[in-house]
């Protein structure tokens, strides 16, 4: 996999809704956030690879279906996976996690700060 791809990857994260990044972990980390919440963390070592918030029952399919995903790298095992950017990597089914991890983070929010997403602008 490319460094294109991994930056193609860290642009879907950005894009989302009043999403914010910040290198908490380092310089080779960026991380996602939706009012302060991380949804997914991009890490540029190496291969890369994207650690995302999944519902447990959707993660436990994915790591059986999928040799590339793997329990959420430092992140609880049970809510978080970690997806290896390897040549074979369905970007679609990225997009669509990435995606779904967002919804998870913004489900999560209290009913005041999800009406404030409402007129922010993607990519903020």
């Amino acid at each position: 996999m490319t460094t294109r791809t991994i930056t193609q990857i860290a642009r879907w994260c950005l894009q989302q809704r009043a999403a914010t990044q910040d290198n908490t972990f380092g310089p080779e980390t960026d991380v996602y956030r939706i009012v302060g919440k991380i949804f997914a963390m991009v890490n540029f070592d190496s291969d890369g690879f994207i650690t995302l918030k999944a519902d447990p029952a959707d993660a436990e399919v994915l790591r059986q279906q999928h040799d590339y995903i793997r329990p959420g790298y430092y992140m609880n095992k049970q809510h978080w996976i970690t997806v290896d950017v390897v040549p074979d990597l369905p970007l679609d089914l990225v997009q669509e996690l990435v995606a779904d991890s967002y919804s998870l983070v913004v489900g999560s929010l209290t009913r005041t700060q999800r009406e404030g997403l409402a007129s922010s602008p993607a990519g903020q």
